[in-house]
């Protein structure tokens, strides 16, 4: 019976012993590297929102869990304790294997090297080994073991497993609800969510994007406004052709060429013109005729376009529609749309763009986290924001030539750089770091956030790297790739699944 009673406790130390080292090295390892462990856990898809608070927690749980683990007066309680933890770092890999929108990086030490299904069935046996070892110091003094003896522990067992379960599962609920519709500015970035694949020199920089489909990529030229270049999705080709235009004395002075379906527009606000050809043989095939002067315009469809104009109070920006279709009259000017905050000219200033998928209009401004959403006739379906906090314009303006004219009277406080759309996602290039980002990344990349215009979510994160100094200027979309021009270069990346099932979910 002594010999039995020693088998025992010494399978109870042996397994208490083997948690408090796995406890205490994790402990470790997690205070040494505390800030890599906190940038970790705000990367998690599970408890991003709560990574501050959890990465003080855990460890001092771990270590405060160890010490009942090696007194022998609260041993039990260490095991039950060391249950629950164990309980909740396999219901997290469960979890996240099962459910997440993507996997991050394993972490902690040692079991950094181990995969995240290697880690659920070392989880598993560790969970086991606790069952165990809580039934045979549950028995106490008894000489027989029954299932009366055993009955207390079942039900504390079941209820830890319980507890867990519920635990991380709200945790995961609630951090998921809060990163997608209230995020705290906590970026996420999955793993290879976009990879280089390769790079076109070409030659100059002065070229913009004019458009993309699933087959090609189109770029226009700044200093050759007639000549588009062509370049193949698939065997990387690249043909230039030149659109056949013959204007009589227009006074051209920023020529823009826009491709959209079968059809390219070539417009100028100062002039103002706005036309429309054919991608079958690119001549210039009709005129639309009354077209208001604007600062930026991009085709609806072939009968409708959406402009930015100052011709509102004080020359303050303003959106509007020209829709030839329109028997009530061509130019319909949206007042409602951009909110000034102080002057109405830079403060409202941003990027114009728009989803054929959606029908829906973008408005992104550049100084502030703010974009807006509207139908093709111009009509607001929301306002949305982008995750930083910017939410007022970081500019002051002053008035030059007896108040003719206006300029900014103090550093640029840039917010969204650059963006594009496609179908129902929205790529934004933000220039503010959010929390527990390393610096690093900052200065090798321009980051690309990325959200559901549908749905009104932020979905997550991915860097777009420079080439030397030279940083990302412009970015178009297609199913596949986002094509990136950095000074002379187009760059071109190869979306993930985890991308791609955003896409093909709507």
């Amino acid at each position: 019976m002594n010999s039995r009673r020693s088998i025992k406790n010494l399978v109870i130390q042996l397994v208490s012993y083997l948690y408090v080292l796995l406890f205490v090295y994790a402990a470790i390892s997690k205070l040494l590297d505390f800030e890599n462990f906190h940038v970790q856990l705000s990367q998690s898809p599970l408890l991003s929102a709560f990574s501050s608070w959890i990465a003080v927690l855990v460890p001092i749980a771990e270590l405060l869990t160890a010490i009942l683990l090696i007194t022998s007066r609260f041993r039990l309680w260490g095991l039950y304790f060391s249950l629950i933890l164990m309980e909740m770092f396999t219901v997290y890999i469960f979890i996240i294997l099962h459910f997440s929108s993507f996997i991050p990086c394993s972490c902690g030490g040692v079991l950094e090297k181990m995969s995240w299904n290697v880690h659920l069935l070392f989880n598993l046996t560790f969970i086991i080994l606790a069952v165990l070892t809580i039934l045979l110091s549950s028995n106490g003094g008894e000489r027989k073991y029954t299932f009366k003896s055993y009955l207390k522990p079942i039900r504390l067992i079941c209820f830890c497993l319980v507890f867990s379960v519920v635990s991380v599962t709200l945790l995961f609920l609630s951090s998921e609800n809060i990163m997608h519709y209230n995020n705290p500015f906590i970026r996420r970035y999955p793993v290879h969510a976009a990879e280089f694949i390769y790079e076109i020199d070409l030659k100059f920089n002065s070229y913009y994007f004019a458009g993309s489909d699933e087959k090609k990529v189109y770029l226009g030229n700044y200093t050759n406004p007639s000549q588009v270049l062509l370049i193949d999705n698939k065997n990387k080709q690249i043909k230039r052709v030149r659109i056949s235009f013959s204007p009589n004395k227009i006074p051209f002075k920023n020529i823009s060429i826009a491709v959209r379906d079968s059809s390219f527009y070539l417009f100028d606000g100062s002039v103002p013109k706005y036309f429309q050809g054919s991608l079958k043989n690119w001549k210039i095939n009709n005129d639309f005729d009354g077209f208001p002067y604007f600062t930026k315009a991009l085709p609806l469809d072939d009968f409708s376009a959406v402009f930015r104009s100052n011709n509102a109070k004080n020359a303050a920006n303003v959106l509007g529609i020209y829709n030839t279709s329109d028997t009530s009259g061509r130019i319909k000017y949206k007042r409602d749309l951009l909110e000034r905050q102080t002057d109405g000219i830079f403060d409202t200033d941003g990027m114009l763009l728009y989803s054929p998928k959606l029908k829906k209009i973008v408005y992104l401004y550049y100084y502030r986290n703010e974009f807006i959403i509207a139908d093709k006739l111009g009509n607001l379906s929301y306002r949305g924001h982008t995750i930083d906090t910017i939410k007022n314009v970081k500019i002051k303006t002053a008035s030059l030539n007896n108040d003719k004219e206006r300029t900014i009277s103090s550093p640029v406080y840039i917010v969204n750089a650059h963006s594009a759309v496609y179908q129902n996602l929205l790529f934004v290039n933000s220039k503010i770091k959010g929390k527990n980002e390393i610096d690093k990344l900052w200065e090798r990349s321009s980051i690309i956030d990325l959200y559901d215009i549908k749905t009104n979510k932020y979905l997550l994160s991915f860097p777009v790297y420079h080439i030397g100094k030279k940083r990302l200027r412009s970015l178009t979309i297609t199913e596949e790739n986002l094509y990136a021009l950095i000074d002379k270069t187009l760059v071109v990346y190869k979306f993930s699944d985890i991308i791609k099932k955003e896409i093909s979910s709507h």
